[in-house]
């Protein structure tokens, strides 16, 4: 655990702070439990006593009783101590991953071809200007409906959206997953257990009068749907496709991405989520990347698959692969999906078991986005655009677009 801190570039101290907590909660215990055992056989002497023993035996209970008080509370301080200290700290880091920071990651694979549109002979568009001439994107309306990285789509912006989700949950669903439409407030033990209240919580909405917290991805409702359950394991694997809102501060993101629809607050998401025995676990992982290199593939997207490194993993992961689509106008590659392998983090906080004949024991949880919608729609728009300003629709969406092979302009 003090090599993940220490790779993570978290606290190592953390750790011995935790040890140190939990010997005190074990001795405070055996304490207590020793000071309960001598009350208790007290009580059985006093009734047999002379008069003369009987007062001093008494006077004993009456300090065992204080010194019992006391070491219940002893225990309990160090026991909260304890659990508070654990949620501080991070999933073990996968042996495998990188060591570093954000820029340390490990490029594992690469898929499809970028356009060269110098060749083709035209300068290309960012997604922000081809979405207003297609009458697709209103983020002038969307500050001033709600402030800045709020936006409407609007026309063919919005029937984008439902066909990307609906392309999406048709894959995901051909590939065994359930469908499901999951709450966008969650109360704390959930978010806590999933993991986004530690150094993730600058970034997590929260709504003080009613203690309930705005979902940034639809994994914490997944998550915590089998809270405090024992799953029987015939049932495993057990894999859910939420769709849900999402919400974000992007607290830590002043300045970056302001442009368009890159960054925002709020978004639509279609996100997989696997339940599996913790030794499963990293071929589940492999599986969930497989998924997302299909659906990007499907929608004819230039990208790469990168290992994220143990300082960018977040706190649930212990490892987390990442696909990242070429987007034109910024010459690199960006986020769109990620996967992340929980193994046994969340389930151990959030009370998830599974039962293998008379053992019962903490299961693996994985998470993987499938579309994140406007992230989607800012690549599709921009590696699939044609010099007039059009934007070719990929095969794959065409059916849930009445059919359409290419969005027009509605304005020059």
């Amino acid at each position: 655990m003090r090599a993940s801190q220490r790779a993570r570039g978290e606290d190592v101290a953390l750790v011995d702070s935790l040890l140190s907590a939990d010997e005190r909660r074990r001795s405070s215990g055996v304490r207590f439990d020793e000071l309960r055992a001598e009350q208790k056989q007290l009580g059985k002497l006093i009734p047999k006593a002379t008069a003369d023993e009987k007062a001093e035996l008494l006077g004993r209970a009456e300090q065992l009783k204080a010194d019992v008080k006391a070491a219940d509370a002893e225990r309990d301080a160090a026991d909260a101590e304890t659990q508070q200290l654990l949620l501080r700290l991070g999933n073990l880091v996968h042996p495998g991953v990188p060591v570093g920071g954000e820029e340390d990651f490990a490029t594992l694979e690469t898929h499809g071809t970028i356009r060269d549109f110098a060749a083709e002979g035209f300068e290309p568009r960012d997604h922000l200007e081809l979405g207003q001439l297609l009458g697709a994107i209103d983020v002038e309306r969307g500050a001033k409906v709600s402030g800045s990285r709020f936006y409407f789509l609007t026309g063919v912006g919005a029937l984008l959206e439902l066909a990307l989700v609906n392309a999406a949950i048709a894959q995901a669903t051909a590939a065994g997953f359930t469908p499901m439409l999951t709450p966008a407030l969650v109360r704390p033990q959930s978010m806590a257990g999933t993991g986004f209240l530690g150094q993730a919580a600058q970034d997590v909405y929260h709504l003080d009068r009613d203690d309930l917290y705005l979902v940034g991805t639809s994994e914490v409702p997944l998550a915590a749907y089998h809270m405090d359950e024992i799953i029987d394991a015939d049932r495993l694997p057990l894999r859910y496709a939420g769709f849900s809102p999402c919400f974000r501060r992007e607290a830590g993101s002043h300045g970056k991405d302001t442009r368009g629809i890159f960054r925002v607050h709020q978004f639509d998401k279609v996100e997989m989520f696997s339940y599996v025995a913790p030794e499963d676990s990293q071929a589940e992982h492999q599986r969930l990347l497989e998924w997302e290199k299909q659906w990007l593939t499907s929608l004819e997207l230039p990208f790469r698959v990168i290992d994220v490194a143990t300082g960018d993993l977040g706190a649930s992961a212990a490892r987390k692969f990442d696909c990242e689509a070429w987007v034109p106008t910024q010459g690199k590659y960006r986020e769109l999906t990620s996967t992340s392998d929980c193994t046994e983090f969340q389930s151990r906080r959030l009370s998830i078991r599974v039962r293998e004949g008379k053992t019962v024991r903490p299961l693996a949880t994985l998470n993987g986005t499938l579309c994140a919608v406007p992230r989607t729609i800012v690549a599709i728009l921009e590696n699939h655009q044609q010099a007039d300003g059009s934007v070719r629709v990929p095969e794959v969406l065409r059916p849930y677009l009445g059919g359409r092979e290419v969005l027009e302009p509605v304005a020059k």
